[in-house]
């Protein structure tokens, strides 16, 4: 039986950790002592530390089963939050708990975390019967994956498992989510006196401006999407702008529609430079790779089974988002990403209804007594 007041109070203490992305390193102490203090043996990943520039590694966790011949199996979750960060100061109203509205609540991902504990504390006070169970909280989540990217998966034996990051009501199951592809550009024109002589000048700004519009973004399909979000240059009103800096992205469940969009965004690049006497650098860089795990696979078997058992509006979808999940199946390890009822995430009004995180905490207990009874 889920302890409410316990997770609650579990929950409340994480998020008023600080741990902004490379800044994990006082949520991972204080992990590390509670999965101790319950037995856990902990390992932590300090190789991914120096790879992502944290100031800790990946935690690796492990509760030894008590039934052998039970296939191991992991949950995981991420430890960094996005900024606004620092002194979260959560609040409890109408069964709902919110940030004090200066900034995030931290339920992206701590949410996660606290469900996941909760049920292991659970697992362990009723003595259910276990295999081996995973637990990895990683770094860099939010700054691109960098945690899962640079895992040692060697540390994991698990196969099969459950990332729990993701919006909506529990019982949702991600199993698809596309591959994304950046862009990084700068279009090198000619700086000239804008008011004295400007037609010797090449207007980088103008020169981007122009490949933007021409730009098919944003909803491309219904498995595609595309968008440039960063762009800067120019010094002064009075200079024709010589450099201009842009970044943006593309994502797809198709490779080959992928593809395509990362063509014709260079390809608009590159004509406007031409076009107006510009010249064009660009890098460009998979984030991460595509997933898809099919229904039929036993990790999502017993998720729905478990789900339904206990009650819950189980659902399996596609998303347009990215997560840790992307690097665990890139490497065969058959995951998938459960939702922890968070909502308003990377703003100021999150917030996360108290029995939506209670019944992320009876999933994950209710998916390890279905595993275990497999």
């Amino acid at each position: 039986m889920i302890n409410k007041e316990r997770l609650i109070d579990s929950f409340i203490e994480m998020v008023k950790i600080e741990s902004l992305s490379r800044k994990e390193e006082n949520i991972a102490i204080y992990l590390k002592s509670k999965m101790e203090d319950m037995g856990i043996e902990v390992h932590i990943d300090k190789s991914s530390a120096k790879k992502a520039g944290s100031n800790t590694g990946n935690l690796i966790g492990r509760m030894k089963g008590n039934k052998e011949g039970i296939e191991p199996l992991f949950f995981g979750a991420h430890m960094d939050t996005v900024s606004p960060g620092d002194n979260i100061k959560p609040l409890i109203k109408e069964g709902v708990i919110y940030s004090s509205g200066d900034t995030i609540l931290g339920a992206d991902d701590k949410s996660g975390i606290a469900a996941i504990l909760e049920a292991l504390s659970c697992i362990k006070e009723t003595k259910v019967t276990h295999g081996d169970i995973e637990v990895v909280f990683t770094i860099g989540e939010e700054i691109g994956l960098l945690g899962a990217r640079f895992f040692n998966y060697d540390l994991l034996t698990a196969r099969k498992g459950y990332i729990l990051d993701s919006g909506g009501t529990p019982g949702k199951i991600i199993n698809q989510g596309p591959a994304q592809d950046n862009i990084k550009a700068v279009i090198h024109g000619k700086a000239a006196h804008a008011g004295v002589n400007p037609e010797d000048g090449i207007s980088s700004i103008q020169v981007a401006a122009r490949a933007i519009n021409n730009m098919k973004l944003l909803r491309i399909d219904e498995e595609t999407t595309a968008n440039i979000g960063v762009i800067s240059g120019g010094k002064a009103t009075n200079i024709v702008s010589d450099n201009v800096f842009l970044e943006g992205e593309a994502r797809s469940h198709s490779k080959q529609k992928l593809d395509k969009q990362m063509a014709h965004m260079v390809d608009c690049l590159q004509k406007a430079c031409e076009d107006m006497g510009a010249h064009l650098e660009y890098k460009r860089e998979n984030a991460y790779p595509a997933y898809f795990v099919a229904e039929h696979e036993s990790v999502i078997e017993e998720a729905i089974a478990a789900g339904t058992r206990i009650g819950l509006n189980v659902q399996v979808k596609s998303t347009g988002g990215g997560s840790d999940v992307h690097f665990f199946n890139a490497v065969g390890i058959s995951t998938v990403n459960l939702a922890t009822g968070m909502n308003n995430v990377h703003t100021t009004k999150e917030e996360i209804r108290i029995d939506d995180l209670v019944d992320t905490a009876r999933f994950v207990m209710a998916i390890i007594e279905e595993h275990s009874n497999r």
